[in-house]
């Protein structure tokens, strides 16, 4: 899970990058980026938050009229400065390029390069292998009469050899700034428009509310396998590439994305307040008569207030968080993840002694964050805990971007009574699957995590790869 956007402008567009991606940050905390483009490439980058890579300084020397921007979490590749996003390519005049997302035959792609253009790849970031791919067919075609359909038509190419998730943006350099997505779009890039005197503009972004504060309006949402591109005279052309059914991820709606965005015409507040009264009626069958409800911060609110109200019991938030610590469910390590908990949150007493207390999270991943969050309620006073999980049972890792951790390490794997004993709440409730498919019936989620049905090809052999690699670096 990472944070993209990009812009092209009549004017300099670095502020708007940077500001733009303060609105993305919670996407990625590893490592971030900006490429512009004024005659010659303008780039800085480097490890940790927006605000410590990036000063009035470095702003300054970041001329341009087009830019992309990245906030990163580390998925495939070390957190390391050669991993931070963009990457920058000469060939075959100019490209730099930003991804979210994860490619799963990394291996087979990586050596068919090597065999066909003798690319040495100098990361570990899949990124690079879209960029050089991209860019081979790129110089296959005319260059110096290069028309839009030769550039949709090496995305094309491109989509066919990159199996994964991702979401791309490419600054070609006198070119113009193009977006495309991987055939299935699992992941997400909403695209939009500025009225100007000038003339309209418009950018990419991973989510919607980026537009909100650039004075955007929300256009519309790429199509899986769909390509967009933005001229140099700020003219907007669009094509399907290389089309497969649809599989968007779930998990947006759940956690991953901002409460006030809008992804596939959906606004995320309004997905978790339906979520929460599915909950509602889990709830209630269980026979549970709760004193209050509170929420894990932030991503749960919706859930937890729909959750009260369908339930007729009071909501109030009972855990005071800490904004100035990262999220525990992209940090890099299980030690990071455990003490991010404790300094992340802090119950309020007075509401929780003595009550018996419903608390809602987004979901259960390896436990431990939930189990902290029991015994802080506990040692607060509280009379009993109900723990609800907004998500199912996570039982599958996730692939396509989000580091889940490896099948065994995922607690979801139990069943709920050895979950509901690990944590030591009084009783544990998951959102059902089966009720999530059926109210979006309609729809074409990828539900991979809940059910180990991977959309895209190859994904059992990435899995059996990466577990095995994981073991062995364990050892």
């Amino acid at each position: 899970m990472c944070g993209i956007i990009g812009l092209s402008s009549y004017k300099d567009v670095i502020d708007d990058l940077l500001f733009g991606l303060s609105a993305l940050q919670h996407r990625g905390q590893n490592a971030c980026g900006i490429a512009t483009f004024d005659k010659v490439f303008h780039l800085h980058k480097g490890l940790g938050l927006l605000s410590t890579v990036f000063n009035e300084q470095t702003a300054s020397q970041l001329d341009g009229k087009i830019g992309i921007g990245h906030v990163r979490y580390a998925t495939q590749g070390g957190n390391d400065i050669m991993n931070a996003q963009p990457f920058t390519s000469n060939f075959p005049f100019g490209i730099a390029m930003i991804h979210n997302g994860n490619i799963i035959n990394f291996e087979e792609l990586r050596k068919s390069l090597n065999e066909e253009n003798h690319y040495l790849l100098e990361t570990t970031n899949d990124l690079e292998l879209i960029l050089y791919k991209f860019a081979s067919l790129l110089a296959k075609k005319n260059l110096s009469n290069l028309q839009v359909d030769d550039i949709f038509d090496a995305v094309r190419k491109t989509q066919e050899s990159a199996i994964g998730a991702y979401a791309t943006i490419s600054l070609i350099a006198n070119r113009g700034l193009l977006a495309f997505a991987d055939p299935h779009g699992i992941r997400p890039m909403s695209i939009g428009k500025k009225e100007t005197p000038n003339g309209p503009i418009y950018g990419f972004a991973s989510e919607s509310t980026c537009f909100d504060f650039l004075g955007y309006q929300l256009l519309d949402d790429l199509k899986p396998g769909e390509a967009v591109f933005i001229d140099n005279n700020n003219l907007l052309h669009r094509q399907v590439c290389y089309q497969k059914k649809r599989a968007f991820c779930i998990f947006e709606y759940i956690y991953f994305a901002r409460e006030d965005s809008i992804l596939q015409k959906k606004a995320v507040a309004e997905e978790r307040m339906k979520m929460g009264r599915i909950l509602a009626k889990k709830v209630k069958a269980a026979g549970l008569k709760p004193d209050l409800v509170i929420d894990v911060p932030s991503s749960a609110y919706f859930f937890a207030k729909t959750l009260a109200a369908e339930l007729g019991v009071p909501y109030e938030r009972g855990l005071a968080k800490n904004n100035h610590i990262g999220r525990s469910f992209i940090l890099s390590s299980q030690k990071e993840r455990e003490s991010t908990a404790r300094l992340k949150l802090n119950p309020i007493r007075q509401f929780i002694k003595d009550k018996k207390v419903v608390v809602v999270d987004d979901s259960i991943v390896r436990g431990t964050t939930s189990r902290n969050i029991v015994n802080l309620l506990k040692n607060a006073g509280a009379k009993e805990i109900y723990f609800v999980s907004a998500a199912p049972p996570i039982q599958h890792p996730c692939i396509y971007g989000i580091d889940m951790a490896i099948g065994s390490e995922l607690i979801g794997r139990n069943s709920v009574e050895d979950i509901a004993q690990y944590l030591g709440v009084d009783a544990l409730i998951y959102q059902s699957l089966e009720d999530l498919e059926e109210f979006y019936k309609d729809e074409q989620f990828c539900y991979a995590c809940f059910n180990g049905k991977y959309p895209v090809e190859k994904s059992k052999d990435y899995i059996d790869m990466m577990e095995l690699d994981r073991k062995r670096n364990n050892c």
